[in-house]
Protein backbone atom coordinates (compact mmCIF):
# COMPACT_ATOMS: atom_id res chain seq x y z
CA UNK A 1 0.00 0.00 0.00
CA UNK A 2 0.83 3.23 -1.44
CA UNK A 3 -0.02 6.51 0.20
CA UNK A 4 0.45 9.64 -2.09
CA UNK A 5 1.29 13.07 -0.95
CA UNK A 6 3.08 15.90 0.21
CA UNK A 7 5.08 16.92 2.81
CA UNK A 8 3.08 20.47 3.50
CA UNK A 9 -0.53 19.06 2.85
CA UNK A 10 -2.51 18.65 6.12
CA UNK A 11 -4.30 16.16 4.89
CA UNK A 12 -1.96 14.30 3.87
CA UNK A 13 -0.68 14.40 7.20
CA UNK A 14 -3.97 13.55 8.70
CA UNK A 15 -3.20 10.09 6.72
CA UNK A 16 -0.10 9.22 8.25
CA UNK A 17 -0.83 10.18 11.63
CA UNK A 18 -3.93 7.54 11.36
CA UNK A 19 -1.36 5.39 9.35
CA UNK A 20 1.16 5.34 11.84
CA UNK A 21 -1.49 4.91 15.00
CA UNK A 22 -2.74 1.99 13.26
CA UNK A 23 0.30 0.63 13.06
CA UNK A 24 0.03 0.03 9.30
CA UNK A 25 2.72 -0.63 7.01
CA UNK A 26 2.95 2.24 3.85
CA UNK A 27 5.32 3.41 1.48
CA UNK A 28 5.29 7.15 1.26
CA UNK A 29 5.19 8.83 -2.49
CA UNK A 30 6.16 12.41 -2.99
CA UNK A 31 3.82 14.19 -5.46
CA UNK A 32 3.37 18.22 -5.59
CA UNK A 33 0.10 18.75 -7.11
CA UNK A 34 0.74 21.71 -8.16
CA UNK A 35 4.00 20.84 -9.99
CA UNK A 36 4.42 20.75 -13.94
CA UNK A 37 4.88 16.96 -13.73
CA UNK A 38 3.01 15.80 -10.64
CA UNK A 39 1.48 12.31 -11.49
CA UNK A 40 -1.52 13.20 -8.82
CA UNK A 41 -4.40 13.57 -11.96
CA UNK A 42 -3.32 9.58 -12.91
CA UNK A 43 -4.95 8.70 -9.62
CA UNK A 44 -7.11 11.14 -8.76
CA UNK A 45 -9.45 12.95 -11.38
CA UNK A 46 -9.61 15.83 -8.68
CA UNK A 47 -5.75 16.09 -8.55
CA UNK A 48 -6.05 16.31 -4.55
CA UNK A 49 -3.60 14.81 -2.11
CA UNK A 50 -3.71 12.64 -0.63
CA UNK A 51 -4.35 9.30 -2.33
CA UNK A 52 -4.13 5.85 -1.12
CA UNK A 53 -3.16 3.39 -3.81
CA UNK A 54 -3.93 -0.23 -3.19
CA UNK A 55 -1.14 -3.30 -4.73
CA UNK A 56 -4.34 -3.89 -6.96
CA UNK A 57 -3.86 -0.75 -8.71
CA UNK A 58 -7.01 0.67 -7.31
CA UNK A 59 -7.34 4.15 -5.41
CA UNK A 60 -8.95 5.69 -2.27
CA UNK A 61 -8.97 9.94 -2.80
CA UNK A 62 -9.90 12.35 0.21
CA UNK A 63 -8.62 12.35 3.41
CA UNK A 64 -11.80 11.96 4.99
CA UNK A 65 -12.49 8.60 3.11
CA UNK A 66 -8.99 7.15 3.56
CA UNK A 67 -8.88 7.60 7.56
CA UNK A 68 -12.25 6.45 8.08
CA UNK A 69 -10.97 3.34 5.65
CA UNK A 70 -7.73 2.77 7.50
CA UNK A 71 -9.68 3.15 11.06
CA UNK A 72 -11.55 -0.57 9.95
CA UNK A 73 -8.50 -2.25 8.34
CA UNK A 74 -7.13 -2.89 12.38
CA UNK A 75 -9.31 -3.18 15.42
CA UNK A 76 -5.95 -1.87 17.26
CA UNK A 77 -6.46 1.98 18.36
CA UNK A 78 -9.79 2.51 16.88
CA UNK A 79 -9.98 6.07 16.29
CA UNK A 80 -13.55 6.51 15.16
CA UNK A 81 -16.58 5.47 17.23
CA UNK A 82 -18.40 2.72 16.06
CA UNK A 83 -22.00 4.30 15.20
CA UNK A 84 -24.35 6.86 17.41
CA UNK A 85 -23.74 10.59 18.18
CA UNK A 86 -20.50 9.46 19.50
CA UNK A 87 -19.13 8.93 16.09
CA UNK A 88 -20.72 11.67 14.64
CA UNK A 89 -19.49 14.39 17.05
CA UNK A 90 -16.08 12.99 16.21
CA UNK A 91 -16.63 13.50 12.46
CA UNK A 92 -17.82 16.85 13.54
CA UNK A 93 -14.23 17.78 15.01
CA UNK A 94 -12.77 16.51 11.73
CA UNK A 95 -14.84 18.52 9.44
CA UNK A 96 -14.30 21.65 11.74
CA UNK A 97 -10.67 20.88 11.33
CA UNK A 98 -10.59 20.20 7.73
CA UNK A 99 -12.81 23.50 7.17
CA UNK A 100 -9.83 25.62 8.81
CA UNK A 101 -7.20 23.72 6.59
CA UNK A 102 -9.57 24.54 3.90
CA UNK A 103 -9.46 28.04 4.67
CA UNK A 104 -6.24 28.74 5.19
CA UNK A 105 -4.39 26.84 1.64
CA UNK A 106 -7.27 28.90 -0.30
CA UNK A 107 -5.97 32.05 1.23
CA UNK A 108 -2.10 30.76 0.94
CA UNK A 109 -2.97 29.94 -2.44
CA UNK A 110 -4.68 33.58 -3.21
CA UNK A 111 -1.47 35.41 -1.98
CA UNK A 112 0.76 33.59 -4.29
CA UNK A 113 -0.67 34.85 -7.31
CA UNK A 114 0.32 37.58 -8.81
CA UNK A 115 -0.39 41.13 -6.80
CA UNK A 116 -3.05 42.26 -9.37
CA UNK A 117 -4.66 39.36 -9.56
CA UNK A 118 -5.16 38.85 -5.92
CA UNK A 119 -9.11 39.33 -4.36
CA UNK A 120 -7.95 40.90 -0.67
CA UNK A 121 -11.66 40.42 0.10
CA UNK A 122 -11.50 36.45 -0.72
CA UNK A 123 -8.53 36.56 1.49
CA UNK A 124 -10.02 38.28 4.50
CA UNK A 125 -12.83 36.14 3.86
CA UNK A 126 -11.08 33.35 4.08
CA UNK A 127 -9.25 34.56 7.52
CA UNK A 128 -12.20 35.17 9.07
CA UNK A 129 -13.37 31.55 8.72
CA UNK A 130 -9.90 30.36 10.20
CA UNK A 131 -10.49 32.60 13.58
CA UNK A 132 -13.98 31.68 13.44
CA UNK A 133 -13.17 28.18 13.66
CA UNK A 134 -10.00 28.59 16.42
CA UNK A 135 -12.90 30.34 18.62
CA UNK A 136 -14.91 26.83 18.51
CA UNK A 137 -11.93 24.82 18.85
CA UNK A 138 -10.82 26.67 22.20
CA UNK A 139 -14.53 27.02 23.07
CA UNK A 140 -15.32 23.37 22.15
CA UNK A 141 -12.50 21.61 24.10
CA UNK A 142 -12.41 23.97 27.00
CA UNK A 143 -10.52 21.85 29.97
CA UNK A 144 -11.09 18.76 28.51
CA UNK A 145 -7.57 16.82 28.10
CA UNK A 146 -8.78 15.69 24.56
CA UNK A 147 -11.37 17.26 22.11
CA UNK A 148 -14.00 14.80 22.23
CA UNK A 149 -14.54 11.75 25.42
CA UNK A 150 -12.31 10.57 27.68
CA UNK A 151 -9.42 8.96 24.43
CA UNK A 152 -7.53 10.09 21.66
CA UNK A 153 -9.34 10.04 18.46
CA UNK A 154 -9.64 11.20 14.90
CA UNK A 155 -11.15 14.27 16.63
CA UNK A 156 -7.76 15.23 18.28
CA UNK A 157 -5.64 14.13 14.83
CA UNK A 158 -8.15 16.53 12.80
CA UNK A 159 -7.01 19.21 15.13
CA UNK A 160 -3.77 18.73 15.66
CA UNK A 161 -3.43 18.79 12.28
CA UNK A 162 -4.96 22.03 11.37
CA UNK A 163 -3.26 23.97 14.06
CA UNK A 164 0.09 22.32 12.88
CA UNK A 165 -0.14 24.10 9.42
CA UNK A 166 -1.51 27.46 10.90
CA UNK A 167 1.83 27.33 12.87
CA UNK A 168 3.51 26.28 9.33
CA UNK A 169 2.17 29.02 6.97
CA UNK A 170 0.85 31.19 8.98
CA UNK A 171 2.65 31.67 12.34
CA UNK A 172 1.73 35.57 12.98
CA UNK A 173 -1.58 34.19 13.63
CA UNK A 174 -0.63 33.49 17.34
CA UNK A 175 -3.10 31.24 18.10
CA UNK A 176 -1.21 29.51 21.02
CA UNK A 177 -0.91 32.38 22.61
CA UNK A 178 -4.82 33.53 22.28
CA UNK A 179 -5.69 29.72 23.13
CA UNK A 180 -4.01 28.00 25.58
CA UNK A 181 -5.89 24.98 25.74
CA UNK A 182 -5.51 24.67 21.81
CA UNK A 183 -1.52 25.00 22.44
CA UNK A 184 -1.62 22.70 25.67
CA UNK A 185 -3.27 20.24 23.28
CA UNK A 186 -0.78 20.46 20.39
CA UNK A 187 1.96 20.21 22.38
CA UNK A 188 0.41 16.51 24.15
CA UNK A 189 0.09 15.46 20.61
CA UNK A 190 3.25 16.70 19.32
CA UNK A 191 5.34 14.49 21.81
CA UNK A 192 3.38 11.01 19.95
CA UNK A 193 5.89 9.99 17.40
CA UNK A 194 2.42 9.82 14.51
CA UNK A 195 2.93 13.90 14.65
CA UNK A 196 6.36 14.59 15.65
CA UNK A 197 7.51 12.71 12.60
CA UNK A 198 4.99 14.27 10.27
CA UNK A 199 5.63 18.13 11.03
CA UNK A 200 4.66 20.34 7.91
CA UNK A 201 7.62 21.29 6.15
CA UNK A 202 8.39 22.69 2.73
Amino acid sequence: MKLLGSLTSPYVRKARVVLAEKKIEYALVLDIPWAADTKVPQFNPLGKVPVLLFDDGSTLYDSRVIVEYLDTVSPNNRLIPGSGRQRIMVKRWEALGDGVCDAAAAAFLEAKRPAEQQSAAWIDRQQGKILAGLQVMADDLGEQPWCHGSAFSLADIAVGCALGYLAFRYPNIGWHEQYPNLARLYAKLIQRPSFADTIPHD
